[in-house]
């Protein structure tokens, strides 16, 4: 891989970086360690200011360099997720129930590794700012830090983002312009029925059975009420119900997400979600109370900024590395929010794990540590070409 030779030199510094935030993952919104080091470590790098204090611990360093009023935005994400890690490594997650399942370690790591190359080499005419950003799993950090001004504090003509994607050849870059990542709403439903003994379920209202109903039905909203060329997604991944096996209990609680593209997809899908539950609820007797917030809108990348992003990934990996994406995938993404505020592209970079291997969100996940001079060679290379001397 055709990476810039001076990041590749501490190739193995940006592995102990990310091996290190992986040994110690923290939540959304909790990353106070991950912020106290990624200042370390920019204070170390000499970056010319660090900003603190953006949604509770996010950063941003900036490197100015000669006279120009140009500036462009890099931006990592920092927080773990709630899984218990599998993978048996010697820097697995020493915080129990919490690991790097998705590779925000890597991609802080890279963005260090850049930061570290352009605070050194200086080769281009403006200013740079390093966005870290917390709480991109949950709690909207993006748009948090758009909130407290980011823009405003640090004006920057583009933003860019990167995210590793394990089930791409390593060192490949994925790009598309518009659409690229579904925005992202998350529900919750609570059933309540009358509890009874399970041999006398005629004594009561089994909610158990009611939110069987309610799950099935769940899945005609997007099939019979979206245009199938449209796309949407309602899943539920979470149900806490009784504590005994011959208890009907009096309540079923359960959590899912809901993804979608056009803003008017979903509206359908939400009110389809609190019709349904509801109706199919008092339809056997029960209760439903639904809860829906919407995390981030969909994630959509600038045609010329996306244009500007391929032409710095060809620089660094080579035109045989670089792919389209015919389609966008129903992963969300809360970059979103800063692409709604400010002009930018979001690519992939292809993680070489493959199917076959642990991928995202998974207990037996682990980034891939060969590709971080690649991620890091990409945005420092598109410092360079944006704001040349």
């Amino acid at each position: 891989m055709p990476i810039i030779n001076r990041i590749a030199e501490f190739h193995a510094d940006m592995t102990e970086w990310r091996r290190d935030l992986h040994a110690h993952p923290e939540l959304s919104m909790h990353e106070a360690r991950t912020s106290a080091v990624v200042q370390e470590r920019l204070r170390a790098f000499g970056v010319d200011e660090i900003i603190t204090g953006m949604a509770v611990h996010g950063v941003v360093g900036v490197i100015r360099n000669g006279t120009s009023d140009r500036a462009i935005g890099l931006r990592a994400d920092m927080d773990a997720l709630g899984i218990v890690e599998e993978t048996g490594l010697p820097y697995a997650s020493q915080t129990p129930g919490v690991m790097h399942a998705c590779g925000h370690d890597g991609h802080t790591a890279m963005l260090l590794g850049a930061a570290k190359y352009l605070a050194e080499t200086r080769n281009f005419d403006g200013t740079v700012y390093l966005i870290f950003q917390p709480a991109e799993e949950f709690e909207a950090g993006a748009d948090k830090m758009v909130q407290d001004g980011l823009f405003t504090r640090c004006p920057m003509e583009k933003v860019y983002g990167l995210h590793n994607w394990p089930q791409a050849p390593a060192g490949t870059f994925l790009w598309r312009a518009g659409p690229v990542m579904a925005a992202v709403g998350w529900f919750e439903i609570t059933v309540t029925g009358t509890g009874s003994h399970g041999a006398f379920p005629h004594m009561g209202v089994d909610p158990i059975v009611v939110s069987a109903q309610i799950i099935n039905a769940l899945q005609t909203i997007v099939s019979r009420n979206v245009e199938p060329i449209q796309g949407g997604v309602v899943s539920v991944g979470h149900i806490i119900a009784g504590d005994a096996p011959n208890i009907i209990p009096e309540r079923v609680f359960m959590k899912g997400t809901a993804r979608w593209f056009l803003p008017e997809v979903g509206d359908v899908i939400e009110a389809g979600i609190r019709r349904l539950a509801t109706g199919i609820a008092a339809s056997f007797g029960a209760q439903a109370e639904v809860k829906f917030s919407r995390h981030a809108p969909a994630t959509i990348n600038d045609e010329e900024a996306t244009t500007l992003a391929v032409k710095a990934a060809t620089a660094t990996a080579g035109e045989a590395r670089i792919r389209h994406m015919g389609a966008p995938t129903m992963g969300g993404e809360d970059f979103a929010f800063m692409l709604n505020a400010k002009r930018g592209s979001y690519l992939m970079l292809g993680g070489g794990r493959g199917p076959a291997e642990k991928l995202l969100h998974n207990p037996g996940y682990d980034f891939n540590d060969e590709i971080l001079p690649v991620g890091a060679s990409w945005w420092a290379t598109l410092v360079e070409q944006q704001l040349p001397r």
